[in-house]
C-alpha cells in the first residue's frame, strides 16, 4: 500500500498485513502489486482498459507476470478466471481494476466473481478466514 497506509477513503486499517511503498504514489503501489504476486487479475466493466487499470497490464509485462483483463463482456468470467489462475500455478493473486465510484456495481461484481471462482456453493470458506466460531 502507498505510504502512510494511504486509500481514497482514508488510511487503511493497521490490522491489514500490507507493506508501504516508500512513497504515497498509488503507481509505485500498483506496480509493486503487480511485481510481488504471481499474477494479476483485472477487474473491469468496460471492455477496454484504461488509467490506472491499463497500466496495471504494463506493469505485469515489465515484470513477466501473467495477467488477465475480466469485464463484463465475458461470457464466463468465473471459468475464465480459474482456468488463468491453474495454468499459471498463481498462489498470491493481485486483484486489480477500476474504481467502483469510476464504474458503479463493479464491487459487487467483482464479489460475486471471487466468490464464485474460489467459494463455491457449499464450501466453508469460515475455514479460509480462520475463524473457530461455533466451533
Amino acid at each position: 500500500c502507498p505510504k502512510g497506509r494511504k486509500a481514497l477513503d482514508g488510511p487503511l486499517d493497521s490490522r491489514y498485513n500490507l507493506k508501504e511503498t516508500p512513497t504515497a504514489n498509488y503507481l509505485q503501489r500498483t506496480e509493486w502489486n503487480a511485481r510481488d504476486s504471481d499474477g494479476t487479475v483485472i477487474f473491469t466493466l468496460s471492455p477496454e482498459l484504461s488509467g490506472g487499470s491499463r497500466k496495471t497490464g504494463v506493469y505485469a509485462d515489465k515484470h513477466q507476470k501473467p495477467w488477465i483483463h475480466i469485464h463484463s463482456a465475458r461470457i464466463e468470467p468465473q471459468t475464465d478466471l480459474s482456468t488463468f489462475v491453474t495454468d499459471n500455478s498463481i498462489s498470491s493473486l493481485n486483484v486489480a481494476g477500476s474504481r467502483e465510484s469510476k464504474e458503479p456495481g463493479l464491487y459487487e461484481w467483482v464479489k460475486q466473481i471471487l466468490d464464485e471462482t474460489f467459494f463455491p456453493v457449499g464450501f466453508d470458506n469460515e475455514t479460509i478466514s480462520g475463524s473457530d466460531e461455533g466451533k
